[in-house]
């Protein structure tokens, strides 16, 4: 049994709806798997396919091709198609972002789509290109030609399957931690430095992470007290810790967090960390973020033997000069 769409192309007219449902869904960030769903025929095949369409509306003819060539020159044209679009965008003020790209490939795919129709409609109704439920192969064809269309088919599956998995499989891409400092107000200044004896001082201490797996932090506080001295054989400064005192210590457990930089910057993890200092004298306030939980300090013991190997083995660390007098 043959169905087929004789009085309207109703190819294309999916093919404009798929792109009219897809545009809200993509401009207003909506579930993400239904926009991968919608999105790839999008991309992938519809632009090319109302370009195929436009060229070709008559059946196969010496005018026209058939469904095969039209579905192998959809997925070419798109992905040839696209890119010169985006290329193109490269050079206005709107730049490559998702909401000119969207609208771009959805102006194109309706203008296009347009063209299509008007041209499918001056076509000899006898020679026009309609959608036929028939699956199998035409009598006409000989054993290599239907070979060679099985493994055109076969082809372009696999290639839909990889394309899909690479698509929809996360992206590994650099693998890191924002850790950070900042001042009372939430800026990368005014930082405490010159603190009475057991006077606050505040700080934020910030975690973002990006490692692409859940990482349970643990983040340790040290006073330590050092200087610098001239070594003679190497002819370097080196530094020599005086004294190293444990401050404080937390963890805090995050998962990933993609990278997104169509958005705003937003912490994932910060806490308002208030110290005071009971030691006059010139210190570094360090900050050690480690990747995993580490041992239990006493407050009251000097570490400076393990000072030098402790800041060496943190993951990230960061510090503050204080002078309390």
């Amino acid at each position: 049994m043959k169905i087929s769409f004789e009085k309207y192309p109703i190819d294309i007219i999916i093919c404009i709806l798929w792109s009219v449902i897809l545009l809200p869904i993509g401009l207003l960030d909506i579930e993400s798997s239904i926009r991968t769903i919608l999105g790839l025929p999008f991309i992938l095949f519809i632009p090319g396919y109302v370009l195929v369409f436009a060229l070709f509306p008559s059946r196969k003819t010496d005018r026209g091709i058939d469904v095969i060539e039209r579905i192998a020159l959809s997925f070419g044209l798109s992905i040839a198609v696209v890119p010169l679009i985006g290329l193109g965008l490269n050079y206005t003020p709107w730049g490559i972002r998702l909401e000119p790209i969207l609208l771009s490939i959805f102006i194109f795919i309706v203008t296009i789509g347009i063209i299509g129709i008007y041209r499918w409609f001056k076509t000899n109704m006898e020679e026009r290109f309609v959608i036929k439920a028939d699956v199998s192969f035409p009598k006409s064809e000989n054993k290599v030609d239907r070979i060679l269309t099985v493994i055109l088919i076969i082809t372009i599956i696999i290639a839909m399957v990889a394309l899909i998995y690479v698509i929809v499989t996360p992206k590994v891409g650099e693998k890191f931690t924002e850790f950070y400092v900042l001042g009372p107000k939430g800026v990368a200044d005014d930082y405490p430095q010159d603190l009475l004896l057991e006077e606050n001082g505040t700080v934020i201490i910030g975690v973002v992470n990006h490692e692409y797996k859940t990482f349970n932090y643990t983040i340790e506080i040290w006073l330590i007290n050092q200087s610098q001295t001239y070594n003679e054989t190497t002819k370097q400064n080196e530094t020599v810790y005086n004294h190293m005192w444990f401050f404080d210590k937390f963890t805090v457990s995050l998962k990933h967090v993609p990278i997104n930089i169509e958005e705003s910057w937003k912490p994932q993890w910060e806490k308002n960390y208030t110290f005071s200092v009971n030691r006059r004298g010139d210190f570094k306030l360090a900050f050690l973020l480690f990747s995993q939980e580490t041992e239990a300090y006493n407050k009251n013991f000097d570490y400076k033997n393990i000072a030098k190997e402790k800041i060496e083995s943190a993951y990230r660390n960061l510090h503050l000069w204080l002078n309390v007098e």
